[in-house]
């Protein structure tokens, strides 16, 4: 979640990350390299106009990769692009929404925005979607978020307040493939500068607060062309079975500190065991009632904490359900 950003002129409006050199940065001073040969080479992979610039300036979403020319370990994108290049996958459009869920903290004490210092608002239940005072904490820098992303051309979709007080959700998507993992990226780089406008602190921890509070998530809508025709329904079944097989491979890739959040509790499944249902929030996987009555449509992975890696979840989500055969 370590995101950072360097800047340079450019002799010219760019519209196309082809048309971008490539650059580099000391990667000794980030952990990714040895000072004996630090330089670490970014790869322009996709641009989106900058919000806070403006006019021609854009943001470019770049990943990292040794001078020879092979990604470094941290680099989740580069193999993510192998599975959505991939035949099969290309062929079955996979659609991802994202929903980001974040908490906005007081900078100097770490605690939520709009709780007493040291101590605990009311409980759970006014807040989510919640309007007044009393209720929404933050709302300015959510808007200036929303709004910063429509500009840049980010597929963001809504915005609501969550169910603990200082919590936060956007939607990215539906985006096709790899634009997924890009466009969420660049969302939560657009959010972290609005906060350190206001000078508010940006988590992205899976369970924030212990105790009776809700957990942080990025669950995970997903869905295939043959999921989306008539019939999908059993499409969607069968690509469920598949998840269950592979649980524990995809809880291990979920985030870090998710098994705080995966208790069972507050709208989650415990993290050891699988579930589905339909409109069951406290199952691993949800499916819509539409999706059900329609007979086609897709489903939530509810298990990705919100500190996910967006192409790690989502490559991991197009390699099970379409790529991988249990029976080999």
């Amino acid at each position: 979640m370590d995101i950072r950003s360097k800047a340079r002129t450019l002799p010219g409006p760019v519209s196309d990350p082809k048309e971008l050199p490539k650059w580099n940065y000391d990667g000794s001073s980030t952990g990714q390299a040895p000072g004996e040969d630090s330089e670490v080479i970014l790869y322009p992979q996709a641009i989106f106009k900058d919000p806070f610039r403006r006019g021609d300036n854009i943001l470019v979403i770049c990943d990292s990769y040794t001078p020879a020319g092979e990604p470094i370990p941290t680099n989740k994108r580069a193999p993510a692009a192998k599975v959505f290049s991939d035949p099969k996958v290309v062929e079955e459009v996979p659609w991802f929404g994202l929903e980001q869920e974040y908490t906005l903290l007081q900078k100097d004490v770490n605690w939520p925005l709009g709780w007493p210092v040291g101590g605990y608002p009311g409980p759970q239940g006014p807040y989510y979607c919640g309007t007044g005072a009393e209720k929404a904490y933050g709302r300015d820098i959510v808007n200036a978020h929303y709004k910063a992303c429509i500009y840049a051309g980010i597929n963001i979709s809504g915005i609501n307040a969550e169910v603990m007080p200082g919590q936060w959700e956007f939607q990215v998507g539906p985006a096709v493939g790899i634009s997924a993992g890009d466009e969420l990226w660049c969302a939560r780089y657009i959010l972290e500068r609005i906060t350190e406008i206001a000078d508010v602190k940006l988590s992205f921890d899976p369970k924030p607060m212990q105790g009776d509070w809700n957990g942080a998530g990025c669950h995970t809508n997903y869905s295939t062309k043959s999921m989306r025709e008539d019939g999908g329904y059993e499409v969607i079944k069968k690509a469920i079975e598949k998840l269950k097989l592979r649980h524990k491979e995809h809880i291990a890739a979920y985030g870090e500190g998710n098994e705080r959040r995966l208790t069972g509790k507050h709208e989650t499944a415990d993290i050891n065991t699988f579930s589905w249902g339909v409109a069951n929030r406290g199952a691993s996987v949800r499916v819509g009632r539409e999706t059900e009555q329609r007979n086609k449509g897709y489903f939530e992975d509810r298990r990705p904490a919100s500190n996910m890696d967006p192409y790690v979840v989502a490559s991991m989500i197009a390699a099970t359900t379409i790529l991988w055969d249990p029976e080999k």
